[in-house]
């Protein structure tokens, strides 16, 4: 059965994977967000608790460093305090009462913060400020930390919860197209089943092996198919009857009329009675061909043992030999001595040649001869004659469709020849002008590799 090739569609499993590994990225962003904000919240009550501690652990160094210094008017630096302390991180300056700075570490402006003097946490733009104070009130302590350090931390949390989505976008990719590519599998068997029904295989789906799912489906094609065959059989079997039914009135009323010829005197009778016998002729030829369509339908042409395609070839040719208004107008032409081996139905394959042959010495012109060429994978039917429209080609394949001819004909032949070659593997193409001519007719049947 041909498919006919449409728009490119993107597949079921594409748009799983893409939409599931999306889905995977996004809340996985989402998780990287909440836990940024919960790190960061944890951050700021840790350095908040250090700060706190820092300043609380500094203020007795501070007023003992203050006991032993000697007062001046210039605020100073507590070299020994600042060894143990982080100057990137943490800052400090010592006050007194009125706010003036008396002591400041090396990082630590010489002006005072602009935080009040009250013992807690304060905010500027740049720092967060822990202010500790003495036990009478003379001392504060500011003890800073800079807003850019948390900021730093925080950043660094998110990109270390960010690195692993770059491993896990390919990872998802990879991990669900598997379990999408497993799971579609089924539906992939039910398609692939369906594409080889055709009206020579109308054999049921197996639906038992198929998921819950798809059982209803699977029905429904198997009641479709049911009553496609019924339909199909129905009408081959009224094809086939009409033309057996018809075939014997047929010979009768043509041998009357014949008989009828022959007695009557010429005249008008005479030439009327003619036109009886070519109607009852024509008649007879499109049962015959209803009879083959009816067989071509029903799958005829596979067989189960090998057949020699050359023999069959020069039979059919015999035939015409026999006869006296075709004999010797069919030459074979198969100088490599081809042998063309296949699993055809012989019968079938007569039918194929007998209607290429018959539409070639019908439609060429009397006189000339009808060429067959053979070789290991193709056949060709060749015919002197007016080149055809690529249009006028296409329609030569249809039912009851024929050509800008006045010879007697039913339209079925070339049909019924391509219906046979499709059953076999093959592929019948039709061409005008003939290969390596200016005019004429070929029809090609390619054949499948042995």
């Amino acid at each position: 059965m041909t498919q006919q090739k449409g728009p490119s569609r993107a597949s079921i499993t594409r748009r799983l994977v893409a939409a599931l590994t999306g889905t995977v990225v996004v809340f996985w962003l989402i998780a990287v967000g909440i836990g940024v904000y919960v790190v960061n919240k944890e951050l700021s009550e840790t350095f908040d608790g250090a700060l706190q501690e820092t300043a609380e652990r500094l203020m007795p160094l501070v007023l003992d460093d203050l006991a032993n210094r000697d007062h001046s008017g210039d605020p100073q630096s507590l070299e020994e305090l600042n060894k143990g302390l982080n100057r990137e991180y943490l800052t400090y300056q010592v006050l007194d009462a009125n706010g003036k700075v008396i002591l400041h570490s090396h990082d630590a402006p010489a002006t005072a913060y602009d935080v009040p003097l009250k013992i807690g946490f304060h905010n500027t733009p740049r720092y967060r400020i822990y202010t500790e104070s003495s036990a009478d009130g003379t001392i504060f302590l500011h003890v800073a930390d800079a807003f850019k350090n948390r900021r730093e931390a925080s950043r660094e949390s998110g990109v270390a919860l960010l690195w692993p989505l770059l491993a896990l976008i390919p990872a998802s990719i990879v991990a669900i197209g598997f379990v999408v590519g497993r799971s579609l599998r089924p539906i992939d068997r039910l398609r692939s089943q369906i594409a080889t029904k055709d009206s020579g295989n109308m054999a049921p789906l197996d639906s038992e092996t198929l998921p819950r799912e798809l059982q209803p489906i699977a029905r429904s094609v198997n009641l479709l198919l049911d009553r496609l065959r019924l339909a199909l059989e129905a009408e081959r079997e009224f094809t086939a009857n009409s033309a057996h039914e018809l075939r014997t009135p047929i010979a009768g009323a043509l041998a009357q009329t014949q008989r009828l010829i022959a007695e009557l005197p010429e005249g008008p009778l005479t030439d009327r009675a003619g036109r009886i016998e070519t109607s009852l002729s024509n008649l007879g030829r499109l049962a015959e061909k209803l009879l083959q369509l009816s067989r071509a339908q029903a799958g005829i042409g596979t067989g189960d043992k090998p057949a020699d395609l050359v023999a069959i070839i020069e039979t059919v040719i015999g035939d015409y030999d026999r006869d006296t208004g075709t004999a010797g107008r069919v030459q074979l032409e198969n100088e490599a001595k081809a042998k063309l081996i296949r699993n055809v139905d012989i019968d079938a394959f007569a039918i194929v040649m007998r209607n290429l042959i018959e539409n070639a010495l019908i439609h060429g012109p009397d006189d000339d001869d009808v060429t067959v060429q053979v070789d290991d994978r193709a056949i060709r039917v060749i015919n002197s004659g007016t080149v055809l429209s690529a249009n006028e080609l296409a329609g030569l394949k249809k039912r009851f469709r024929r050509g800008k001819t006045k010879a007697a004909g039913s339209g079925l032949g070339l049909s019924i020849v391509e219906r046979i070659v499709e059953q076999i593997g093959g592929h019948l193409d039709l061409l005008s002008p003939a290969t390596g001519k200016t005019d004429g007719f070929e029809a090609r049947i390619t054949l499948p590799a042995d």
